[in-house]
C-alpha cells in the first residue's frame, strides 16, 4: 500500500456554521468535517495530505473550492466507483464534494493555481435581504450607484501592493495582481462584485469590497479606494465587509497538466512564506 494516487476534490459549502476551512481544535471547520468523513469511510489516516486552494475565513462560502489529497492506489481502485455517493450520504448538508478526479502527483491545489475568483453579493433594497438569501447577501443600508462602484474598482485592477487592504503576516508579501474587479446588478436587484487575482492575502477581498461600498454610496470619493494603494500598512479607515456575502466561485489551473509542477514551483518562490 506504498503507492499512492493524488485526487482533486471540487468542494462546495455554506460557510455559515463553519469556523472557516482550516482544522482547529474544538471548532467545526470544513477541513475537519471532510477528514472526519473520509476517515469514517476509508479508515483513520488513509487519506493524507489534504491541501486547499484557498483557506476561507469563518462564514465565507464556496461553490468552486478545490483541494487535493492522496490515497493508497488499492483503496482508490476499490472505492472510486462509489466514494462520491458514500460521501454524499455521510457529509452534513452544508458541505458537498461535487467531484473527485485522479490527477498527476505534480498537481498542487494551492501552488498550481493560476487564479482565485470570488463573488460578493449585496442588496441595497430598502427592506434588506430576502429571507431565503440572508446567509449569502449583505444588506446595505444606503442606495448604491453602479457607475460609482465601477469607477471605484477600476483603479484597483493590476499589480499593486495591497498592504492597506491586508492583514499582514510576518515576512509575507502583500504584492498581488488583480486581473478582474467589476460589478453588475442582476435582474433581482442584487449587486455582485467579481474579484479575481493570482492570490489573495488575508481579508483582502472583503476589505476591497468594504472600501468600494462607501464609495458606491457616495460617502467617499470614487478615487479613494485606489488612493489607499500608496500606503504600506493596513488602513484603519477600511472596514472589512461581513463574511457572509462572500463566495469562492472558481480556482483556475494550467490547461496542460505538464505545467502543474512549473506553476507550483514559480508560486512557491513568489509566495512562501506568504498567505497560508
Amino acid at each position: 500500500m506504498d503507492e499512492r494516487v493524488r485526487l482533486r476534490l471540487d468542494v462546495a459549502y455554506d460557510g455559515t456554521d463553519f469556523s472557516g476551512w482550516a482544522a482547529q481544535p474544538d471548532r467545526r471547520t470544513v477541513a475537519g468535517v471532510l477528514v472526519q468523513t473520509l476517515d469514517l469511510v476509508l479508515g483513520a489516516g488513509t487519506a493524507t495530505g489534504l491541501t486547499v486552494a484557498g483557506r476561507t475565513d469563518a462564514g465565507v462560502h464556496a461553490s468552486g473550492q478545490v483541494c487535493h489529497l492522496d490515497l493508497p492506489v488499492e483503496v482508490w481502485r476499490e472505492h472510486e466507483g462509489r466514494l462520491l455517493r458514500r460521501l454524499a450520504r455521510l457529509l452534513p448538508g452544508d458541505v458537498r464534494v461535487r467531484a473527485m478526479t485522479e490527477v498527476p502527483a505534480t498537481f498542487d491545489a494551492r501552488f498550481s493555481a493560476t487564479f482565485r475568483r470570488y463573488e460578493y453579493r449585496v442588496t441595497d433594497a430598502p427592506w434588506g435581504a430576502e429571507p431565503l438569501r440572508r446567509h449569502e447577501v449583505l444588506a446595505w443600508p444606503r442606495p448604491l450607484d453602479t457607475d460609482r462602484l465601477a469607477a471605484a474598482s477600476a483603479g484597483l485592477v493590476g499589480e499593486h501592493d495591497f498592504a492597506a487592504y491586508c492583514r499582514r503576516k510576518e515576512n509575507a508579501t502583500t504584492l498581488r495582481e488583480v486581473t478582474r474587479l467589476d460589478w453588475r446588478r442582476d435582474p433581482d436587484g442584487i449587486l455582485v462584485a467579481t474579484v479575481q487575482a493570482d492570490a489573495f492575502c488575508q481579508a483582502m477581498v472583503r476589505s476591497l469590497v468594504g472600501a468600494m461600498l462607501v464609495a458606491g454610496d457616495g460617502r467617499r470619493p470614487v478615487e479613494w479606494p485606489a488612493g489607499l494603494l500608496t500606503r504600506r500598512e493596513r488602513s484603519s479607515e477600511v472596514t472589512v465587509a461581513p463574511a457572509h456575502g462572500l463566495t469562492l466561485v472558481a480556482v483556475g489551473y494550467p490547461d496542460d497538466p505538464a505545467e502543474y509542477a512549473r506553476r507550483a514551483e514559480a508560486t512557491r518562490r513568489l509566495r512562501v512564506p506568504a498567505d497560508a
